[in-house]
């Protein structure tokens, strides 16, 4: 039997520090992997210096994206999941003030942070977003290793043929998935829905004390970013001076309950006992997106949903189901949405792109509101079509999307975007609940093939390099 990509939801909702799953989160794993690469070959303990070369969309718009800081903070030996993230300034201050980093956080060597991160426009063949780690020995010799970063934190070698794994290198789920149509069709075969075929991959790599626990701090760490986004006032740094927002609407829409709560848990539950009526309902679906998105924007610590700049969409929804659609919903609610969530991305990421430097916006955005239409439309009682057709419908009306953040931040326009996903997303959803998924015109998958024809058509200009669109039609000094 032919083996295909198996991807876990814990791939395709990672927890990691913003701005970028693969400008910000890839260069960090990247250095990871490097010394990694190091240790194996044992090397580590010959090298006396280091450049960093970033080439093509990591180049473009590394800066606003904390390309550099992020590769230092991997060559340092930091975890994006566990640093402390207020100690992210004092470690790049001290390598700057210093000369030097602390290599693997074990000795330190000389980096001057001005010169030896190098940014290089070219584009090299295999993918937009790659980066270089040249190796000085003590012996007078050098190594170099060249890394991809492809998208929602994901790094691989140009080994990789097509960001695909080697067959070889493949694992094996239970139920092999690499399209819609074999995924409902396993759902008809095991009179299971998603989430259930979904679950038993994921037993087949860990088991569902694990799933949970790990299931758990991905949504804590959602609910606490959007908890952050809406107590946090100020400007995002960067340059643009753009206003944090989320803060001033969630307290407009909570009135006298606002800070009656001192948890985030504790937030959720105050806002489930306020009115709500479709224009509140935009706000706050609104409020919780754009509230994740402001934290991401400054280095906060979000969730890829499938990456960093489409961080707030996924959440945004969940939210939306917890304190408008349901007051009765429970983890097991949240976990069957990941689970959902997590395999419709991975069937983005296997038929097209989840990476903004292939695809655009749409690969981002459109793809993260598919992932959140099919899930809620699991959770509100949808067939596996009725799931597939809600994700068709999100994608559908964001193809063609283009990236092209102002001086290479992930807020103008991203941050919006998180709110027009949401919103599209539960609109999907409440469009297949009431429509005949078995007489659907598109299939996802085609609207997927479409996506990844879309992707190739594109410009390089709109694919995350800050050449095109509002990038260039805004500058600076406009904001």
């Amino acid at each position: 039997m032919k083996k295909i990509e198996c991807i876990s939801v814990f791939d395709m909702l990672k927890i990691g520090v913003g701005p970028s799953s693969s400008h910000t989160l890839g260069p960090w794993r990247a250095s990871q992997r490097w010394i990694d690469e190091l240790k194996e070959d044992k090397l580590i303990d010959s090298i006396e210096k280091i450049e960093i070369l970033l080439y093509g969309s990591l180049s473009l718009t590394g800066k606003g994206h904390a390309t550099d800081i992020a590769a230092i903070l991997g060559l340092c030996g930091h975890d994006p999941v566990t640093m402390d993230i207020s100690h992210i300034d004092i470690e790049i201050d001290r390598v700057k003030n210093e000369g030097r980093l602390n290599f693997d956080d074990s000795r330190f060597i000389p980096f001057d942070f001005d010169k030896d991160v190098v940014f290089k426009k070219d584009f090299k063949e295999f993918h937009p977003n790659g980066i270089t780690y040249l190796g000085y020995l003590n012996s007078g010799e050098t190594v170099e290793s060249t890394f991809y970063s492809i998208g929602g934190g994901f790094v691989v070698k140009e080994e990789r043929e097509n960001a695909k794994q080697k067959q070889e290198e493949f694992k094996s789920f239970p139920f092999q998935i690499n399209s819609a149509l074999e995924l409902v069709e396993h759902c008809k075969r095991e009179q299971k829905i998603i989430s259930e075929i979904v679950l038993e991959n994921e037993l087949s790599l860990r088991d569902e004390i694990e799933i949970d626990s790990g299931l758990k701090k991905v949504w804590e760490t959602m609910l606490e970013s959007m908890y952050i986004g809406c107590h946090t006032e100020g400007i995002l740094p960067g340059g643009l001076n753009v206003s944090r927002r989320a803060a001033k609407m969630n307290k407009k829409l909570l009135e006298d309950k606002f800070e009656t709560y001192t948890t985030p848990q504790e937030w959720l539950e105050t806002i489930r006992t306020k009115e709500v009526k479709f224009r509140q309902i935009l706000q706050w679906v609104s409020c919780f997106a754009i509230s994740v998105n402001e934290v991401n924007a400054s280095l906060g610590r979000v969730v890829t949903a499938p990456t960093n700049g489409s961080s707030g969409t996924l959440p945004a929804v969940m939210m939306y189901y917890m304190v408008i659609e349901n007051h009765a919903a429970t983890f097991e609610d949240l976990k069957r949405f990941m689970l959902v969530a997590g395999e419709i991305g991975s069937l983005f990421k296997k038929g097209a792109t989840i990476s903004a430097a292939m695809g655009g916006c749409q690969a981002e955005i459109g793809v993260s509101s598919a992932m959140a239409a099919g899930a809620l439309t699991e959770l509100m009682g949808g067939t596996p079509e009725q799931v597939l057709m809600a994700s068709e419908i999100a994608m559908e009306h964001h193809l063609g999307m283009t990236c092209d953040p102002i001086a290479g931040l992930v807020q103008i326009p991203c941050i919006e975007r998180n709110a027009m996903g949401a919103i599209k997303a539960i609109n999907a959803a409440e469009i297949a609940m009431e429509s005949d998924a078995t007489k659907a015109k598109v299939p996802l998958d085609k609207v997927i093939a479409t996506m990844w024809d879309t992707a190739q058509d594109m410009t390089s200009k709109y694919k995350e390099t800050s050449e095109g669109g509002l990038a260039i039609k805004v500058n600076m000094s406009d904001c």
